[in-house]
């Protein structure tokens, strides 16, 4: 398997026909996101920068992103250590400010912390199921991507 990937997306701006456009001040945010053959995301921008909260934000898909790559490793290293996970769940929350990461005086992400709820079958090392964690988030390609702390409060449960 190669070490290079390439991977390809689509944006569509406007969303619609009949959006605001500039430079009218109140121009719309909102877009079309997607790629070949796959369903498409409506985008927009937060609400706090004239957005549309029933779209999804860039901020949004950034902790998406990192639930997501957390996820998928941690299931890849639990599948290798023949470990039976039963169900995953993740709420990610992310702080977006002016700070010590990104640009000096420009807006970045500052943090973001990811809350996974693992269920394991009984009799499961929870330990080991903790641990794999770790190892999940030193090989996430995407937050071995950002400038930010990325970190995980997780909570292992026996089924």
């Amino acid at each position: 398997m190669s070490d290079t990937h390439q991977f390809e997306t689509t944006l569509r701006w406007p969303a619609s026909m009949t959006q605001a456009l500039p430079p009218e001040p109140a121009f719309s945010r909102n877009s079309i996101l997607g790629g070949t053959g796959k369903p498409d995301v409506p985008g927009s921008s937060p609400t706090v920068y004239g957005g549309d909260n029933a779209r999804y934000n860039p901020e949004e898909l950034l902790l998406m992103a990192l639930a997501q790559c957390h996820m998928l490793t941690y299931l890849a290293i639990a599948a290798k250590k023949r470990m039976t996970i039963l169900a995953y769940e993740d709420r990610a929350t992310g702080t977006l400010g002016v700070g010590d990461h990104g640009t000096a005086g420009k807006m970045s992400m500052q943090e973001v912390t990811l809350h996974p709820r693992v269920t394991v079958a009984k009799g499961t090392n929870l330990a080991e199921a903790e641990a794999i964690h770790e190892k999940a988030h030193t090989n996430c390609f995407i937050a071995n991507s950002v400038n930010f702390p990325v970190t995980h409060e997780a909570v292992i449960i026996e089924r």
